[in-house]
């Protein structure tokens, strides 16, 4: 037998990339490659529409492996282990208890305990809430507190006391003055004596080496809109400045660095997440090594994540399912070390138990039907994702390394330069949703006709959440959601309707049947967004006919669909027999036949380009659900 053994697929020849290329040049028929096949991402990446494997010889990480310095591929050598964690409110300490221990029933853990912050807690207290729970096996978390040191001696006495292992003790407090100070624009007591406490904090844990005293939460960063490459930029930053300031009293890198975990959100931009965790790993590595490692293993980056809340919406809430679910595969994938679901209801305020259960189980079954903890680095050596990793380090790194000039995260900050930056890109995403080049399904694009929010909703849901103290030294840092806008503008119309006619949209489509078909459908898609009826119509055999029946249907809005060509011959016509009686809308924007119909008074084109939010803000007023 011929024992020799074939490549697969060798008997195909090989091309090469100027072959490929040619052949794409033709087919494009002499339009623009640039503007046809390269995305140009929020973050300025401009990303090839293939990959290939020379695109990999310039990267330099692809010899290591998982767990080994600098960790783009992971801290777990052999799997893709992770911890599967649900917050907990602490309204009482019994309630909270009875909680954690039915859902570490149910597939958790790791728990992040949410503490009253206006509460002092004794060692009773914590005791009681950890009551059953072994600090061994479970990840104990806890924030929203400013007894981070007490609590720090809490979990040392505890497990003194109960005998559990030191070095299986795995959790964290979220201590992090500088990204309080982002947000509040206050510290917990002073600069100096905030770092201090820090200092203290880390000596205060050396027997619970793996208990991480210090967060950096760069969610903040991610759920406010910066780009990826400014929350990483931003989130490295402040990283290094905890470094710096602890380093300059005395602690050497080898207690500080693994004493920090990252608290990261992830969104939907499925590629770019995996690699912007993968990205994250490979410079905090460098970044840690910089002041001088002597244990390469403290250069690891502990991450927990978490849905980033900027893609959430009220409304068609349970889209927000789909959207978790795929950011939570960008998380695992990018290998994170713990993750949290967002219930799909949490944009309203307390979670229902239907909606935690539901979150639980996407990780789970992410895990244990899908087997996504089973391959270390899953998406290494892929030609796509490893050069999205590359070119996101080197403009991170960059970002970086301005806010270093400019003397650090804390001086950039006090400078409103990473706030202007923030602001500046959040208001460019506001405009691509506004304009519907970023679409955010069932909110500014195909919404759910019969979607409505017959109840009251506070108006902070559709406003930033703005955390800024009476004393605030510094412009702070606010996060919202990219569908408020359009949230409130569909809300303000289900309210107006508790007491008056819902308005109505008519649709008139005549002539020719596959435009007239598409821009009905457009132009339902459209108004739909602020919450009107929509009247659709098969169509009419004459255009006397379309105009009697908007007549008689008493719509306060009637939108012509059709063809250009017919616009021509007939748009004129239905406008004047309408204007008098109804808001004459036209889907399209037929650019020989705009000038004469705005002269004849015509105002509303609806089309690709317009500004949906504006446009439909505008009918708002015209209808006088709002004021001007």
């Amino acid at each position: 037998m011929n024992q020799e053994k074939k490549k697969l697929f060798s008997e195909f020849p090989s091309i090469s990339t100027a072959e490929w290329e040619a052949v794409i040049l033709k087919d494009l028929k002499g339009a623009d490659y640039e503007k046809k096949l390269i995305w140009k991402t929020n973050e300025g990446l401009s990303v090839k529409p293939y990959y290939r494997a020379e695109d990999l010889q310039h990267i330099p990480w692809l010899a290591s492996y998982p767990g080994d310095f600098p960790f783009v591929r992971g801290n777990n050598p052999t799997a893709n282990h992770w911890l599967v964690r649900q917050d907990i409110q602490v309204d009482t300490i019994a309630s909270a208890n009875e909680k954690a221990l039915d859902i570490l029933m149910k597939g958790i853990d790791s728990i992040g305990f949410e503490l009253n912050c206006d509460k002092q807690y004794s060692i009773e207290e914590i005791e009681a809430l950890l009551k059953n729970i072994r600090a061994d096996i479970v990840e104990l978390n806890f924030y929203s507190t400013a007894q981070h040191f007490d609590l720090v001696r809490y979990i040392d006495t505890l497990v003194r006391k109960y005998n559990r292992p030191l070095e299986k003790i795995f959790g964290s407090v979220s201590y992090d003055p500088l990204l309080r100070y982002a947000r509040q624009g206050v510290w917990y007591d002073s600069e100096e004596a905030d770092f201090c406490t820090a200092y203290e904090m880390i000596n205060a844990s050396k027997a619970l080496p793996n208990f991480r005293v210090l967060k950096v939460n760069g969610h903040l960063f991610t759920n406010a809109g910066a780009t990826i490459v400014e929350e990483m930029a931003f989130t490295l930053s402040a990283g290094s400045e905890y470094l710096t300031r602890l380093t300059a009293k005395g602690l050497f890198i080898g207690d500080i660095a693994p004493r920090i975990k990252f608290n990261l959100a992830v969104g939907s931009n499925y590629f770019l997440e995996i690699a912007k965790l993968r990205a994250y790993r490979l410079l905090w590595a460098q970044l840690v090594n910089a002041y001088g490692l002597n244990d390469s293993l403290n250069g690891r980056m502990f991450i927990h994540a978490q849905n980033s809340s900027w893609n959430l919406s009220i409304y068609d809430a349970h889209v927000n399912m789909l959207r978790t679910t795929t950011a939570t595969m960008s998380a695992i994938l990018g290998g994170v070390d713990s993750f949290r679901v967002l219930p799909f209801d949490s944009v309203y305020g307390a979670s229902t138990e239907f909606a935690e259960r539901i979150a639980r189980n996407q990780q789970l079954v992410l895990k244990e039907e899908s087997y996504l903890d089973k391959v270390a680095d899953p998406a290494a050596g892929s030609y796509y994702i490893e050069n999205l990793t590359n070119m996101l380090a080197e403009e991170a790194w960059k970002l970086f390394l301005e806010i270093e000039e400019e003397g650090g995260f804390l001086i950039a900050l006090k400078k409103g330069i990473i706030q202007k930056k923030i602001n500046a890109s959040a208001d460019k995403r506001r405009q691509a949703i506004a304009t519907r080049r970023e679409t955010l399904l069932g909110i500014n694009q195909y919404p759910d006709l019969n979607g409505k929010i017959d109840w009251e909703l506070p108006v902070s849901v559709f406003q930033p959440d703005d955390r800024t103290d009476k004393q605030a030294e510094i412009e702070t840092i606010k996060t919202c959601r990219g569908a408020q806008q359009f949230e409130l503008l569909r809300y303000t119309t289900d309210q107006y309707s508790k007491t008056h006619k819902r308005p109505t949209v008519w649709l008139l489509p005549f002539g020719n049947q596959a435009m007239r078909s598409a821009r009905a459908n457009f132009a339902s898609n459209f108004f739909a967004c602020a919450g009107f009826e929509i009247v659709n119509n098969p169509g009419f055999e004459t255009v006397e006919q379309g105009i009697e029946a908007a007549r008689e249907c008493g719509a306060e809005i009637v939108v012509l669909c059709s063809s250009d060509d017919e616009y021509a011959t007939n748009a004129l016509t239905i406008f004047n027999a309408l204007k008098k009686t109804n808001e004459v809308v036209l889907a399209g924007y037929p650019t020989n036949l705009v000038d004469t119909l705005k002269t004849a008074g015509m105002e509303y084109f609806i089309h690709v380009r317009s500004n949906v939010l504006e446009t439909l803000q505008q009918f708002q007023q015209r209808l006088g659900i709002t004021q001007q």
